[in-house]
């Protein structure tokens, strides 16, 4: 069944574009239990599988049904552009205990064994510890599986950000919802969310809605939240298909003979545009030698630098990226 979300004229005032490093820790622990999203991660899999198995995942694995609810709680939409997980976490302590204890029933419902299993009796029984254990549970997820590659992965989300920013103010609401997936439409003031499960109706009414990008949620759409969270939608993060290769790797040897070999890299780094800690993470190199060449190559023409929330993001011109070997017509 389809979700609908419908908007009032404030609502579109109000909607806004955020990342969630607990948002991906909690997709990155379900990536986990999927076997289906495996083939999109395997270099991070292969990496992190000792740290993963010295974590028990089992509470939370019990609150993510495939199908029907899971805990909004969990993950609640941030309340800035750029919120740490420090911040996030702390929300997830705080919830009220009878808000955790609805939310935990929801999910355990539609999982199987349902509320009166040994697992979802233990959860039910004190939920205010259980909320305690599941925050302790992901901010070890956070430590062992995803805080490592952070810089990389928010570079990338940060990226998806700028632009769809600018393609939200080059076309407006309606071209941009087309452009962030195939399964959101928009009519009527009204966004549908196709190939959900279960069926959700909400009006905005004022609250306006956060757009997140997520990388371990790819290629599916994420939505829902009841109140009191503001809706979200969590839509697939471009650029997926470069995230775990090496750019090394994809770097024609006629650019890496005329720019040399690490300043071509740089440039080729960019498919998206990146800040100098996410390149350097990827490329294996200090901050201050990426800082460098992007100086260069901005002099040279072939990169543009705009500021975006703590850092500034390098893209490529119609220039850099013909050298690249991409079409500008395509970035």
């Amino acid at each position: 069944m389809p979700f609908h979300l419908h908007f009032g004229e404030q609502d579109l005032l109000r909607c806004r574009f955020a990342v969630s490093p607990l948002w991906e820790t909690q997709a990155a622990v379900r990536t986990l239990a999927r076997p289906e999203r495996h083939g999109y991660h395997l270099p991070w899999l292969r990496r992190i599988r000792g740290a993963a198995d010295g974590i028990d995942l089992r509470p939370l694995w019990a609150l993510m049904p495939e199908s029907g609810h899971n805990p909004d709680f969990f993950c609640p939409p941030p309340q800035g552009p750029a919120s740490t997980f420090e911040e996030e976490i702390a929300l997830v302590r705080g919830t009220p205990v009878t808000t955790a204890r609805d939310d935990i029933a929801a999910a355990l419902a539609d999982a199987p064994g349902g509320p009166d299993s040994p697992v979802g009796r233990a959860l039910l029984k004190d939920p205010a510890r259980t909320v305690q254990r599941l925050a302790d549970l992901l901010e070890q997820a956070w430590h062992a599986l995803v805080e490592p590659d952070w810089p990389r992965l928010r570079a990338l989300l940060e990226a998806d950000v700028a632009y769809h920013s600018r393609r939200l103010a080059e076309g407006g609401f309606e071209r941009l919802v087309g452009e962030l997936s195939p399964r959101l439409a928009w009519q009527d003031a009204t966004l549908t969310i196709v190939g959900m499960r279960g069926d959700h109706v909400r009006v905005l009414g004022g609250q306006g809605l956060v757009l997140m990008p997520s990388v371990f949620s790819w290629p599916d759409v994420v939505s829902g939240y009841e109140p009191p969270w503001q809706p979200a939608v969590i839509y697939p993060a471009r650029g997926i298909g470069g995230l775990w290769t090496r750019v090394a790797d994809r770097t024609p040897d006629a650019v890496a003979r005329l720019l040399g070999r690490v300043r071509a890299d740089v440039l080729c780094a960019l498919d998206e545009p990146a800040g100098t800690t996410g390149l350097a993470q990827r490329l294996l190199l200090a901050p201050s030698t990426v800082s460098a060449h992007l100086a260069v190559l901005r002099d040279a023409g072939l990169l543009t630098s705009r500021r975006y929330g703590h850092q500034v993001l390098y893209e490529r011109t119609p220039l850099g990226m013909a050298l690249a070997g991409s079409d500008p017509d395509n970035a």
